[in-house]
Parts: C-alpha cells; sequence; structure tokens
C-alpha cells in the first residue's frame, strides 16, 4: 500500500502495532479498501431474513455498489446488480415484494432469477437475445442465519472464507433468530474504527462507566480461528443486552445454551465488515460501510429466539433492549468521531494493542495487512 507498511500488524498481538492513522483518514487508501475488500471477497449484509418470503427483495448501497438482494419463487437468496441491462436506469428502491424488477424507464421485466423476460418492442432489433441480456448476478449464500454477498466470481467460497466460524458459535440457535430491529446511521468515522470499538474491552470503563461496564468481567484469551474472522468469549453479570440498572427486563434464555455459553456473551468479528455479540437472551449486530474516509454507513439489528418474540411481555422487554443499544451508541459515537479528529494529526502514529482486551482488533489488523500490504492505492 502507497506511503504505509502494515508488516508491524502482523506481529503476535503482544508485539503487533495498530493500523497506521492514515489508514483512516486517506481518500486513496479508502477507495483501494472498496475495491480489494469489498468488491473482491465476502462481505457480510446482515441477516437473511431481510428476505424472509419468496419475492421479498431489498436494495442495498455500499462501497460504490448497488445491489439487489432478493429470495426467488424457489426459496433461493439471490443478489443481482441494481441497474437494468437496456440503457443502465435503477431499477428499484427501498424494500418490498414483487413477482420481478420491472425498469421504471422503458418497462424491461426480470424474473426473480434475474433472467429477462420482456423488452417492448426489442423484436425489431436485429440478433437481440433475451437470453443474453438478463440482470448482472452476484454471488448470494446465507450461513446460520446471516446473509454474505460476493461480487467476485474468482473468490473463495464462503464456506472457506468462514472456515470454522460454526464450531465456534454452535452453543447459539443462530440459523432460527428472528430480527426484532434494524436500523441505520451515519457516524463521522472511517468505517474500520466503527467495528473496532465494538470489538475491544479496553474501553469499557471509560466510555460506558454507567451504562454497561460492570456487567461485563475480564474475557476469557483470544480464540484461535481457521476462518476470516475473530472471535472472543466474556463472563457477563446478567445480560449484556441491557443497561445495568434494567436487568429486571431481561428476555428467556435462548433455548438450548448449555455450559459456557450460558454465562456470557461471544464477540466476533466476520471480515471486513460485520460484527455481533451473541450473548445469552439475544444477538445484536452491527455492519460498517464506508462513505470515504471519515464517514461510514452503520447498520444496526436486534435478534431473538421465535419463542421470545412470540411470548406475553415480550413487547415491553425488547424495548429496554432497544434503549440499551442506543444508548451504548450514543456513548460510542462521540468517542469515535473524536477519535477520527486524532487520526487527522499530521503526528499521529500507530499505537501497540493491548493483548487481552483489544486482541480481536488485532486479529483485524493482521487480516487487513495481508489483504492490502502492497496494493497501490
Amino acid at each position: 500500500m502507497k506511503h504505509t507498511d502494515l508488516s508491524k500488524c502482523e506481529l503476535p498481538v503482544e508485539q503487533a502495532e495498530c493500523l497506521p492513522p492514515v489508514c483512516y483518514t486517506d481518500a486513496d487508501i479508502t477507495a483501494s479498501e472498496e475495491t480489494e475488500l469489498f468488491r473482491h471477497g465476502w462481505i457480510g449484509i446482515g441477516r437473511a431474513d431481510q428476505v424472509a418470503k419468496n419475492g421479498d427483495f431489498t436494495t442495498l448501497d455500499f462501497a460504490g455498489q448497488t445491489a439487489i438482494l432478493l429470495r426467488d419463487q424457489s426459496g433461493t437468496l439471490r443478489a443481482f446488480a441494481n441497474t437494468c441491462r437496456h440503457r443502465a436506469a435503477r431499477l428499484v428502491e427501498g424494500s418490498g415484494n414483487c413477482r420481478g424488477l420491472r425498469c421504471p424507464f422503458h418497462s424491461w421485466f426480470y424474473g426473480l432469477d434475474g433472467r429477462l423476460v420482456s423488452a417492448p418492442g426489442m423484436e425489431a432489433a436485429t440478433g437481440f437475445d433475451k437470453g443474453q441480456n438478463g440482470l448482472i448476478s452476484y454471488r448470494a449464500e446465507e450461513r446460520h442465519g446471516f446473509a454474505f454477498l460476493c461480487l467476485d466470481p474468482n473468490a473463495p467460497s464462503i464456506d472457506e472464507h468462514l472456515g470454522d466460524f460454526a464450531d465456534f458459535h454452535a452453543p447459539w440457535p443462530l440459523e432460527t433468530l428472528v430480527t426484532a430491529r434494524r436500523r441505520t446511521t451515519e457516524v463521522a468515522c472511517n468505517w474500520k474504527a466503527f467495528l473496532e470499538v465494538f470489538n475491544e474491552y479496553y474501553h469499557l470503563p471509560f466510555v460506558h462507566p454507567d451504562t454497561v461496564d460492570s456487567l461485563y468481567a475480564a474475557p476469557d484469551p483470544a480464540d484461535r480461528v481457521t476462518g476470516s474472522f475473530a472471535t472472543q468469549f466474556g463472563q457477563t453479570e446478567g445480560t449484556g443486552g441491557l443497561l445495568e440498572d434494567t436487568q429486571e427486563f431481561a428476555l428467556p434464555q435462548m433455548p438450548g445454551l448449555t455450559g459456557r455459553a450460558e454465562q456470557g456473551a461471544r464477540y466476533t468479528w466476520v471480515f471486513p465488515n460485520m460484527t455481533f455479540a451473541a450473548n445469552t437472551d439475544a444477538l445484536w449486530i452491527y455492519e460498517s460501510y464506508p462513505l470515504g474516509p471519515d464517514r461510514c454507513h452503520v447498520v444496526q439489528t436486534l435478534c431473538v429466539p421465535p419463542e421470545t418474540a412470540a411470548a406475553d411481555g415480550y413487547a415491553e422487554k425488547v424495548a429496554a433492549y432497544f434503549d440499551r443499544l442506543d444508548a451504548a451508541l450514543a456513548e460510542d459515537v462521540p468517542a469515535l468521531e473524536n477519535q477520527q479528529l486524532g487520526f487527522a494529526c499530521p503526528d499521529a502514529v500507530a499505537g501497540r494493542f493491548h493483548p487481552d482486551l483489544e486482541p480481536n482488533v488485532a486479529a483485524f489488523a493482521r487480516w487487513y495487512a495481508t489483504k492490502m500490504q502492497g496494493k497501490s492505492c
């Protein structure tokens, strides 16, 4: 990568340095990240139940890309470029349910499998073949209830990307959880910095002293994994899904939990852009997408077991979980925006990691270095 050396990020966590500040401020580096990380590999796009029913669709706009995620008539998850094959008009906005995708400009109509069904009057064009003019297709997969997207047909499989992810998350019924709320926001910080703060315990007593800090014990040592993710388990007093003074609103424990999983939360970062906490009672997820070097688009999702969502008193209890997520985010954002100002200082330099409290962040820096070292910006 131009102007920066990432080799010290590849050292063991006890010796490694953080990513250089320029990685959080330089527009050329952000553009290179969009190409290398968001266009040539798998990204997490939240939960698959965004498109739960056949015909459901939602639009995805990230890192300069525009796409449609949908579920076809056979129940298969699919993704297409949100652009008509005729003269490139954007096909749909927002989310909904449809029997196909009709271009609002010249009414070309595509099936849910991306096949061009009709193109008014195009029989006048010599040699025009509907079979050669279907939508541009991308790779979409769902694993453990999460949805993943890859724009590169030559990238390794999603299972290679995830490695032994399933082994570490087997105690939680991730596959069957349902979305309780999906919220979007923008934050004036680099997309990586947002994900980093979610994955470290170091800031808790200083940023969240009166809201969630007392709930978290010192985490277990970092787990060694084989996939493109980092994960760390930590014990909690009560549930980390609620504020310290609202623990009486705790939802029931997820069905099937045993052993250590009953005692706390597993914090996981699936590289590059999706992170989540699997707690005893709920799952909360963040996706982060670059809007430039100093701004990101953030998606927050809370999920619960279907049995929980159907129980009496659920609405009042889950509202307390929403309050906890919003309160923690309201404390994190000023810290992140202040950090972004510090990154911009011409004399800012890379620091060192706390080996016990920031191993997920160090693991991402190591992965990032392997992907970005030597890439032209």
